[in-house]
């Protein structure tokens, strides 16, 4: 039988007029069969099992790894990976035997080979199985910090509905919006493209015997990943993470040099690792990020830690920066102490108004300051570089995407019923008025009014639109969760969880939109029966939401001082770098208020200043670009990516970048260019690889080998404990050299 590659390399030349009538947008012309198959079996038995498995999986390893002080994400593609020689093996060992079932007419177990429609299915499960692609649901976080760090109480029922409910609103704005944004064939969502093109890779059929299959490749690299990852993670775990500079012992009272030669605390010059987890934390697998992009964060990443930190620390001490130390998540007093948050807060989970201005204001390390600048003129540059080199050409995609004729992909879906619009706006009434009785009946847990709620929901439903074409045409989603804490911190300071409840309503339900739409159009492409995909993602989003919250709260309840760093024995993974900093944006944000921190009241009221720098960043490449049109590398230079590119620091540290950027660079341009056809053949299969025995190993070891636990030199760290350090004259810290 020829397959859709082999039948489309028959067709005839197409003219330009026929170009337009398969879609206007090139990328989609070369990537997206024309073909579809209706009759393809897609409620399958393997669908469904696999597809739960795959739900339940993700769902619960990136919350159980989410507290660990390196978590590993892992993504959809690993699961696109993973389950084909699954679903392989299925069609090939289950029965064919046919049975009837009531209702359902005739069934097997093994309706036939396992197509593409299935595996799509498979990942769109595991997808809504994460918040927006990248790991837990947010409102998790919001869980963590009331248990593990303000240790007050809320319930179960009101985290999971807490969990759910923003989950679900997210799927309701995306189904009010699909017709604008799924639809048209301007709207073409540059990143569903790789997801197209691996899924006709894994499945069209391949005649080369010369190389080795990709699901055997796969399970030797899961194997010896799964092998290896028991030395870093158990036997060896200093070679997570290792420092030249201090393992050399030449300067082992060196406050300067553990500061430059840290990876975790310090500026990482010298360290690397050989642990994956710690590679591929924070910002993925490098091994599926374009070079493009890669040089973009690297150039970002050497900017803002070697040359604008050093200058902020060491040479203008801006903010008093060595009082602190050089790099850390933890807010601080003038006088270098951690801040006693417990302390500012009352018994009506409100700031202490006295107590804080006994305790005085809030300080930041140096990094975690910049940081914060730098978000600032992330959300401006980003705002700036769409509007002046995509603004026309959204304008106008979006004006043809309302008279555009049906392109062939459109014409090929109304071969399949349509999703009533009903099943959304049910979906997102429930949710809402569900979302009102927690506002009512849990107030005291979360703290927010029933107007915060509908305002939340005004500014989700007034933003998913505009920044859904932004994505769906430039692959550009501006973060405006900054906005909303500064907003909400602005109207009810004092109060941290409204602030974070407010944030998870209104910016987080209208990320996790956009990450549901581009599911829809994936499904698009790929021809999946509308109906099929909102069951899926649907039940995916609800199993996902009680699977979060249920490891969570083990998590939270069985492991003594989780997420306390100053409690936890020596080397502890449970220290919750990503809820340390939630917990710390909802102090300053929520608890403190922006007017404390960024305000006249504040320490860093000059910072505001960075919201005019990314504003104007950005003009002057563009101007350059009208200026010399001729030099094509100046519209490579995105301030929006370099800017970005810290933007996980914190909770991410020197090693995971420079390591990732390394291991980025040898893959994606040296394998790429030398070694193409490998790189084609094997890339994204290793890097899934990768993430699965990572995963499925340090879960063994969590659940085998916690209560055992090692004591030799390589169980000791870095041993750059000195990197922790202020270098203020007359500061004194518990553990370092007073100068």
């Amino acid at each position: 039988m020829a397959t859709v590659l082999e039948i489309e390399q028959e067709q005839p030349k197409i003219t330009k007029v026929e170009e337009e009538e398969i879609s206007p947008i090139e990328e989609v012309r070369l990537t997206v069969s024309t073909i579809d198959d209706p009759t393809l079996p897609i409620w399958t038995f393997r669908m469904w099992v696999l597809g739960l498995i795959s739900c339940a999986a993700l769902s619960f390893i990136n919350t159980f790894f989410s507290y660990r002080t390196a978590p590993l994400i892992i993504t959809q593609i690993t699961i696109q990976i993973a389950s084909l020689p699954i679903g392989k093996f299925m069609a090939y060992a289950l029965p064919t035997t046919k049975f009837n079932v009531p209702g359902l007419g005739e069934c097997s177990l093994n309706p036939g080979p396992f197509n593409m429609k299935e595996h799509v299915l498979i990942s769109m499960f595991a997808n809504a199985g994460s918040a927006f692609g990248n790991g837990p649901a947010y409102a998790i976080n919001i869980v963590s910090i009331v248990k593990a760090f303000y240790k007050r109480k809320i319930s179960f029922i009101t985290s999971l509905l807490l969990v759910i409910t923003t989950q679900v609103l997210g799927y309701g704005w995306a189904g009010v919006m699909r017709k604008y944004v799924v639809e048209p064939s301007q709207m073409w969502w540059p990143a569903s493209m790789p997801q197209v093109s691996l899924f006709r890779a894994l499945h069209e059929k391949d005649h080369d015997k010369q190389w080795m299959s990709k699901g055997k490749f796969f399970m030797i690299a899961c194997i010896a990943s799964f092998v290896w990852a028991l030395v870093p993670g158990y036997l060896f775990p200093t070679l997570t993470t290792i420092s030249v500079l201090c393992l050399a012992w030449a300067f082992p009272k060196s406050v300067t040099a553990h500061q430059i030669g840290s990876g975790l605390n310090g500026l990482g010059i010298g360290s690397f690792t050989f642990d994956w987890t710690t590679v591929a934390s924070y910002l993925y697998s490098p091994l599926i990020s374009p070079f493009f992009a890669t040089v973009n964060v690297a150039i970002g990443y050497a900017l803002i830690l070697y040359v604008i930190t050093p200058i902020s620390y060491w040479g203008l001490n801006l903010y008093n920066a060595k009082t602190f130390p050089i790099y850390s998540s933890h807010l601080f007093t003038s006088q270098g102490h951690r801040y006693n948050v417990s302390a500012i807060v009352n018994d009506k989970f409100e700031i202490d108004a006295l107590q804080y201005a006994q305790q005085g204001r809030i300080n930041m390390s140096t990094l975690f300051a910049v940081s914060y600048g730098i978000g600032f003129a992330t959300i401006a540059a980003t705002l700036a570089h769409v509007f002046l080199f995509h603004g026309w050409q959204v304008w106008a995609k979006f004006r043809a995407s309302r008279t555009e004729k049906e392109d062939i992909h459109t014409r090929l879906m109304k071969e399949y019923k349509d999703i009533p619009n009903w099943w959304f706006y049910l979906l997102l009434g429930v949710s809402f008025v569900v979302s009102l009785l927690l506002c009512g009946f849990a107030k005291a847990e979360i703290q927010m009014p029933w107007w915060a709620l509908i305002l939340a929901c005004a500014i989700s439903l007034v933003f998913t639109l505009p920044i859904s074409i932004i994505t769906a045409t430039t692959n550009q989603t501006p973060g405006l969760n900054i906005i909303t804490e500064y907003f909400m911190g602005l109207i009810r300071p004092g109060m941290p969880i409204a602030n974070v409840c407010f944030k998870t309503y209104g910016y987080i339900s209208m990320t996790q939109a956009i990450a549901f739409l581009q599911d829809f159009k994936l499904g698009h492409y790929m021809k999946i029966p509308p109906r099929s995909m909102f069951l899926v993602q649907l039940i995916g989003t609800i199993i996902a939401g009680v699977i979060n919250t249920g490891t969570a709260w083990y998590m939270l309840t069985s492991i003594p001082n989780i997420c306390q760093d100053d409690l936890l024995p020596a080397n502890s993974p449970w220290t919750c770098p990503t809820d340390r900093v939630f917990f710390d944006a909802s102090v300053i944000w929520g608890l403190a208020g922006p007017k404390r921190i960024f305000g006249v009241d504040g320490n860093y009221i000059a910072l505001n200043w960075f919201f005019l720098g990314g504003l104007l960043a950005p003009v002057l490449v563009w101007g350059m670009h009208k200026k010399f049109k001729k030099q094509t590398w100046i519209t490579l230079i995105n301030i929006p990516v370099i800017l970005q590119a810290t933007a996980m620091m914190p909770p991410a540290s020197a090693i995971n970048y420079t390591s990732w950027i390394l291991i980025g660079v040898i893959f994606n341009y040296f394998v790429f260019r030398y070694r193409k056809n490998w790189w084609q053949r094997y890339n994204y299969v290793l890097s899934a690889a990768l993430d699965a025995g990572v995963a499925i190993m340090s879960v063994l070891i969590y659940f085998a080998l916690s209560g055992t636990p090692l004591n030799w030199w390589g169980t000791g760290g870095e041993y750059c404990d000195l990197a922790t350090c202020p270098t203020a004259k007359g500061v004194v810290v518990k553990g370092c050299p007073v100068f």
